[in-house]
């Protein structure tokens, strides 16, 4: 697809997702660079193939492709956009010495970019409970709707890193008050410290 098809929106989400080097859902692309991904342009970047987004829970989770990491490499020796303002201009010519730096140095761009090895769990379920949550900062999800999110996580893992965020300020795992609304899954997700099965999870705003 010629470049000039992608708008500047389009365009942002691609350089983004490659410079976090994770996937990413609207609110983590709002808060990093105010901007999200929905409607007529995420259908566009996920039938180019630019970008994945799988729907989790009620929020879709984007990640960048190879081929959108391929893009993002040419995006580095195309010409200023017209138009592009005085952030566009400082950000292609950020881009144009970038590519030299990868020139020199040997390295493919996704290098230069790569997220840190070994996953970061308690931003995972920092990021998680921000998908989930109605009113982040507010509401409390549940550890069961928590669990689907990190299928990917061992569960003792997960217990760990919950009783150890818990003694973090703004972090509350709490036991359910009205115990006759808790399903199966519920008894079967909790988590269970200090003497007690805890099953609802709130991470107050910095």
């Amino acid at each position: 697809m010629p470049k000039q098809d992608l708008n500047p929106k389009e365009r942002s989400v691609l350089l983004t997702l490659l410079a976090e080097g994770r996937e990413m859902s609207n609110a983590d692309l709002q808060e990093v660079a105010g901007l999200k991904l929905d409607g007529t342009s995420r259908l566009r970047l996920n039938d180019l193939k630019l970008v994945d987004s799988e729907k989790r829970g009620r929020l879709f989770v984007h990640s960048l492709t190879e081929q959108g990491a391929a893009w993002c490499e040419d995006e580095l020796s195309v010409e200023r956009p017209a138009r592009a303002g005085a952030f566009g201009g400082a950000l292609y010519a950020i881009l144009g010495s970038l590519q030299r730096y990868v020139r020199r140095s040997g390295l493919h761009l996704a290098e230069v970019f790569q997220a840190p090895s070994g996953p970061d769990l308690p931003q995972r379920v920092r990021d998680s409970y921000q998908r989930l949550s109605k009113r982040p900062g507010e509401s409390w999800i549940s550890l069961a709707a928590l669990r689907e999110d990190l299928a990917d996580v061992p569960r003792n893992e997960l217990d760990e890193v919950l009783e150890e965020m818990s003694l973090t300020a703004g972090v509350h795992v709490q036991a359910e008050a009205n115990q006759q609304s808790l399903t199966e899954a519920d008894h079967d997700a909790a988590v269970r410290f200090g003497g007690s099965s805890r099953h609802i999870l709130k991470i107050e705003r910095p």
